[in-house]
């Protein structure tokens, strides 16, 4: 099937939205729970514990006895309440990661409290639309200088009575929220299910087609490529494939040339395999320390592969640093821990 088409249901007793782009799938949410205890966007309030000099950041006392990292966060003193959002996943035994920051998602806008001043998506250029969206933004903080609002690119558009009556409410959670910062430590607002997350985050462009039925995972192919995605094989064009396996320390990924003996064979493997990476940790749930052992090819190829890898994760989300080669030949990257292995989440080894 051609265009968008987002896929809403259930598989292995789990809630699943999966993002199909002519067929291909393109993004996966899958609900968590049970693997981490607390998932990325879940804001809560927690209780500094004891510093402890040289790590950077300070350790969060969590609800139901978990544990939190805040990183670079210098003025806090034991036992002090502390509002923070859930960043990332940590690793089973690991503290959770956490942020200061706190962002309120909508499909429209994000509403971001202490920073104030509102901003309109770049992608939006009609001077007279930025207009709009800008009062409307305006009119829905009612001059509470304490928070600022991002109208993301979906508001373009959308109706303005569908976004004021996201507005009002995203708005009134926030600030309710930020008022709560004394007390136990506690869960304030849970992360969105996949199913919301999916209307979040898959709002622009619009979906061509939406599907809430189970059935229609397997109709459009979904399944089964969510399936392959607990296997470590990733077939590749021409024959090659690579192996994807995470360890506790890292990511390892080794590209093989299968049974293309011609000179170009490793190059050809490895630009499959750059430009397929993002979309494979994305779905994967992947991220940390990643070493990619491409295959054999001329030093000289480097130089274009580094151009290929770096335009594939220019468009992933994931906060994504290309480190670079190493002495050994082997390839580092290190990508932001959004998301839950998708071999735990399904029951798979990990």
């Amino acid at each position: 099937m051609k265009g968008r088409h987002v896929v809403l249901g259930t598989y292995r007793e789990r809630q699943i939205a999966a993002l199909m782009t002519d067929g291909r799938l393109d993004d996966l949410f899958t609900d968590a729970s049970g693997i981490a205890a607390f998932a990325p966007g879940a804001i809560l309030r927690g209780r500094v514990e004891r510093p402890m000099k040289g790590q950077g950041g300070v350790f969060v006392r969590l609800p139901d006895g978990a544990k939190g990292f805040l990183r670079d966060r210098g003025g806090l003193s034991e036992g002090q309440a502390v509002l923070v959002q859930v960043s990332g996943v940590a690793e089973a035994g690991k503290a959770i990661p956490l942020t200061a920051r706190l962002l309120f998602r909508g499909r429209y806008a994000i509403v971001t409290p202490g920073v104030p001043g509102i901003n309109v998506s770049r992608r939006i250029r009609d001077e007279a639309r930025r207009t709009v969206l800008t009062a409307m933004g305006a009119s829905a903080l009612a001059g509470d200088e304490s928070f600022g609002l991002i109208l993301r690119s979906a508001a373009e558009a959308a109706p303005d009575d569908e976004i004021a009556d996201e507005l009002g409410p995203l708005v009134e959670i926030a600030g309710s929220i930020t008022t709560e910062q004394e007390g136990s430590p506690e869960l304030l607002l849970d992360a969105p299910s996949p199913w919301e997350q999916a209307w979040i985050d898959w709002a622009d462009p619009a979906p061509d087609q939406i599907d809430q039925d189970d059935a229609a995972l397997t109709e459009t192919g979904a399944l089964d490529q969510i399936e392959a995605l607990l296997s470590p094989e990733v077939p590749l064009q021409g024959g090659a494939s690579a192996v994807i396996e995470a360890t506790r320390a890292l990511v390892a990924v080794d590209v093989n040339t299968g049974a293309d003996t011609s000179l170009a064979a490793g190059l050809k493997a490895n630009m499959a395999l750059a430009r397929d990476l993002p979309r494979q940790l994305r779905l994967r749930g992947l991220g940390g320390q990643i070493v990619v052992d491409f295959a054999p090819m001329p030093k000289r190829d480097r130089a274009s592969l580094d151009q290929v890898l770096k335009a594939a994760f220019r468009g992933d989300g994931a906060e994504t640093t290309l480190v670079g080669w190493t002495a050994m030949g082997l390839y580092e990257i290190n990508r932001k821990r959004d998301r839950a292995p998708l071999s735990r989440v399904l029951g798979g080894k990990h």
